[in-house]
């Protein structure tokens, strides 16, 4: 039987600017746990699953109560990780939760989760307000330019979008949380290999915009911080422990 929707949260142990930090230690739990437990209130455990392809992080995934799956060293991106899921378990679609926003709001997935089942023909993305003055010129921050209808028109690392006097509009930003149709994902691990832009700004969502597909964009209320380095990790302290 096929299962309405699957949660995979993709995890790799060997980050550039941060290893091991699906395992880092924050407030008594791991990075993965806290958001395994938000795509859980999102759903249901028999819905989630962790993929990664690093038997530390099974292990603990195992210890712990989560459902996981081993996938190839080979994949590039959590959506190669996600492709790989969806040839050993059916679903009608599925949906990338990134492991590495352990303050992300479950809210924020139902969103995502719902756009999808209401015009599930094409691949959903979320999407939250940036602060200018500090995200505008961060290049760790993907901006966010769509159509007046929502698609995805160019997502980049730098000040987008911008005019010849160099300003800019008030500005969106991407969050990592993506619900796909399962031939877009059959289509997105076909090649092995990054699209130009793709490979250019290190953004895997316009692997599928360079192959022609439609992506839509979904505002949401984020307040999430992605952890991608040390210092990112004191952010998210600083607003636990508050």
């Amino acid at each position: 039987m096929t299962r309405d929707f699957l949660l995979v949260i993709p995890a790799r142990f060997k980050s550039s600017r941060f290893p091991g930090k699906p395992l880092i230690d924050i407030n008594g739990k791991s990075m993965i746990r806290r958001v395994w437990e938000k795509c859980v209130k999102a759903s249901s455990e028999e819905n989630v699953i962790i993929a990664t392809d690093d038997v530390r992080i099974e292990d603990h995934a195992l210890k712990n109560g989560m459902r996981t799956i081993m996938t190839s060293k080979d994949c590039l991106t959590g959506t190669d990780r996600v492709a790989e899921v969806a040839k050993k378990i059916e679903a009608d679609f599925y949906v990338n939760v990134q492991g590495d926003e352990p303050l992300i709001n479950h809210r924020d997935i139902e969103e995502v989760i719902n756009a999808f089942k209401e015009n599930p023909l094409f691949t959903y993305c979320g999407m939250s307000k940036a602060d200018s003055d500090k995200d505008y010129n961060n290049h760790n921050i993907p901006k966010v330019v769509t159509a007046i209808d929502g698609s995805l028109l160019y997502i980049s690392r730098a000040g987008i979008p911008a005019n010849k006097n160099g300003s800019s509009l008030p500005i969106m930003k991407q969050v990592c949380i993506y619900a796909f149709p399962k031939n877009h994902l059959d289509k997105f691990g076909v090649d092995k290999g990054k699209t130009k832009l793709e490979s250019f700004e290190d953004i895997e969502l316009l692997r599928l915009v360079e192959l022609g597909y439609k992506v839509k964009m979904i505002e949401i209320n984020n307040s999430s911080i992605a952890i991608d380095t040390p210092e990112d990790l004191k952010k998210v302290l600083t607003v636990l422990n508050k």
